[in-house]
């Protein structure tokens, strides 16, 4: 696939120095999630493993707000009128999309603006890295729509972010994370100026792309694979990545520049 000719149906996509932004675009709902977006975005975050040229992605939403979720008029309804065969394949998609988000090997950074709920908070719990703003509003609704809380992983990721106990009351009420909150139990990783958010996201992705990105990748690799084996396993994990690491032209690179006290010039291999 040629990412820099690539042109999504269901969002905006930019390529520009090797950083994707994507941009969830139904600015009159409040930029919500079809089954088509699912899907396009499932794919391309599945694809994404083998895009030599995209080293970093942002996601964004426009004109003020991420996502408002699943649209009601073209999810839920027909959800409502469905047997079990069409429903599992419909939730095992939105899992998918987190599948995708998680595996592939580029960093995801959220720029999350106004509303972040339901769905579109599972993408952001499944990204990297997630700024937000003051006025930021996230919420996972699920239960508002007489759903479980336990959609898109969030019964796994969650609590690894908050902690349990908070997990539980956000899932069993579907109230509002306040920007607060989500700043001091550490879901956010930055509060910006409204507004902001983006061009934040944007300057960590380029210092991030600057770095060494074939290591980069095995760091993300590593924080999900590791999620479910012993100590004794991640140490060895660890061990060999590292190990694979240390064949790289880019490890190579910033030993010369140290003894040249330089500043090392990574190429991401």
């Amino acid at each position: 696939m040629d990412w820099n000719t690539f042109h999504p149906e269901h969002f905006l996509w930019e390529l520009k120095d090797n950083l994707a932004i994507i941009t969830l675009s139904q600015p009159a709902k409040k930029n919500p999630l079809t089954f088509e977006s699912y899907a396009e975005l499932r794919d391309t975050f599945r694809n994404l493993v083998y895009a030599r040229n995209v080293r970093a992605v942002v996601i964004t939403g426009a004109e003020g707000n991420f996502c408002s979720g699943g649209d009601v008029n073209d999810i839920i309804g027909p959800l409502t009128k469905m047997g079990m065969d069409g429903l599992l394949d419909f939730t095992r998609m939105t899992g998918d999309l987190v599948k995708a988000i998680r595996n592939c090997p580029q960093p995801v950074i959220s720029a999350i603006e106004g509303v972040c709920v339901g769905a579109g908070a599972m993408v952001a719990t499944a990204s990297d890295i997630r700024f937000a703003t003051p006025e930021t509003k996230t919420a996972f609704l699920f239960t508002r729509v007489g759903l479980s809380g336990c959609d898109m992983g969030a019964c796994a990721m969650l609590p690894r972010l908050i902690g349990q106990g908070r997990t539980t009351e956000l899932l069993l009420t579907g109230r509002v994370l306040t920007p607060e909150e989500g700043d001091k139990w550490g879901f956010y990783n930055r509060l910006c100026e409204v507004g902001k958010t983006l061009d934040e996201a944007v300057e960590l992705a380029k210092s991030i792309i600057k770095g060494p990105n074939f290591a980069h990748m095995m760091t993300k690799t590593m924080l999900n694979q590791e999620w479910n084996v012993s100590l004794e396993t991640a140490i060895e994990m660890e061990a060999q990545g590292q190990a694979i690491c240390m064949q790289t032209g880019d490890f190579e690179r910033a030993y010369h520049a140290f003894v040249n006290k330089e500043k090392p010039v990574f190429e991401g291999n």
